[in-house]
C-alpha cells in the first residue's frame, strides 16, 4: 500500500493532475478507498473481481475512474470487505 500512496503523492505534484483530481474529489476519494481496501487485503484486481462477481477489466475501469459505480455496486464492494456503506450529504 505504501507504493500506491507514494505513486499518488508523486502524481499529485503535477499541477494539471492535481487540478483534475480536485475536480473529481468525491469520485477520487471513493476510488482511493476501494484501492486501499483491496491492497490492505492483499487482493489483486482479479481476486477482487472474483469476490465481487465481475471481471478484472471492470475493476481496472473502476480504479482508473473510467466508470461511475452505482450505489448498489458500492454496496457489493462494501460487502466484500465486510464494511458498511454510508452515504451522506454534509
Amino acid at each position: 500500500m505504501k507504493k500506491y500512496e507514494s505513486i499518488k503523492r508523486n502524481l499529485l505534484k503535477d499541477k494539471k493532475v492535481k487540478a483534475e483530481y480536485d475536480k473529481l474529489k468525491g469520485t477520487a476519494y471513493l476510488i482511493d478507498k476501494i484501492i486501499e481496501m483491496r491492497l490492505k487485503h492483499n487482493m489483486s484486481q482479479e481476486e477482487f473481481a472474483k469476490k465481487l462477481g465481475t471481471k478484472q477489466s471492470g475493476i481496472a475501469r473502476l480504479e482508473k475512474a473510467s466508470t461511475n459505480p452505482t450505489v448498489a455496486y458500492l454496496a457489493r464492494i462494501a460487502k466484500v470487505f465486510n464494511k458498511k456503506l454510508s452515504i451522506e450529504f454534509k
